[in-house]
């Protein structure tokens, strides 16, 4: 098949993937959510971009990941610009999909404050885990992750378990992505060429990791493990029901 079809279908079932999750990731009774965001690009990275191009679809796109450490679901996600706007929409999609008060912990990414308070209110308890990296290695190793070499918890509202302010198991969870998503590998020539082909893309994944794969360690998928479906998807379940 011509990869254009392959895209286009891509895009069809990805948009379907979307509106499964708008619908089912609805009332939710998560504990804890620990938030993170995982860049990419479309077309072409940042410093290759021109006056001339569209800045709101091509150069860096982040994706933003919510996810529930206790259930391994992922709740909410947004694709766009590291930005305010686009921080505060992904906390308000979240804040809505919950059904309790909950424990939010996020990095230091500055807009995050601002975009819970907008979201949540005074209806959250939320922690950030601030990590300080040692300088990034010259030579040979210069393209491992450096390593983290001091961490604070910082409390900005609520009353949050300092204990379980972390955002440990959403980091791992970019590494899901990147091997799941050849368009997020890094050091690679797979990218997307439109905005839309890397959210079908995201939206499927999301959809796949919730309701068809089984997670090793809950021996079941994570929308079992949070009640949102009480049995294991199939694939072709999957793609048959975003035609609907």
């Amino acid at each position: 098949m011509h990869r254009d079809t392959i895209c286009r279908l891509l895009v069809e079932v990805g948009e379907g993937c979307a509106k499964i999750m708008d619908e089912r990731m609805r009332d939710l009774s998560c504990r804890r959510i620990q938030v993170d965001e995982i860049w990419g690009f479309v077309g072409k990275k940042q410093r290759w971009i021109t006056p001339q191009d569209d800045r709101n679809r091509l150069g860096d796109m982040w994706t933003f990941v919510a996810l529930d450490p206790d259930t391994k679901l992922v709740p909410a996600y947004r694709v766009g610009k590291r930005t305010r706007p686009h921080a505060v929409a992904f906390m308000t999609d979240l804040s809505e999909r919950l059904a309790n008060r909950v424990q939010l912990s996020s990095d230091a990414l500055n807009t995050y404050v601002d975009a819970v308070e907008r979201a949540f209110g005074a209806d959250v308890d939320y922690g950030q885990a601030v990590k300080f990296y040692e300088a990034e290695p010259i030579g040979p190793g210069r393209y491992s992750p450096p390593r983290v070499v001091d961490q604070q918890k910082i409390v900005i509202a609520g009353s949050p378990d300092q204990a379980h302010i972390s955002t440990s198991l959403v980091e791992r969870q970019n590494l899901t992505m990147r091997m799941s998503m050849r368009r997020f590998t890094r050091l690679t020539n797979a990218f997307s060429k439109k905005v839309e082909n890397l959210k079908a893309a995201v939206s499927l994944h999301f959809c796949h990791y919730n309701f068809v794969r089984l997670h090793k360690t809950l021996r079941m998928t994570p929308a079992m493990a949070a009640g949102v479906d009480n049995r294991l998807w199939s694939l072709e379940e999957l793609v048959d029901r975003t035609s609907k």
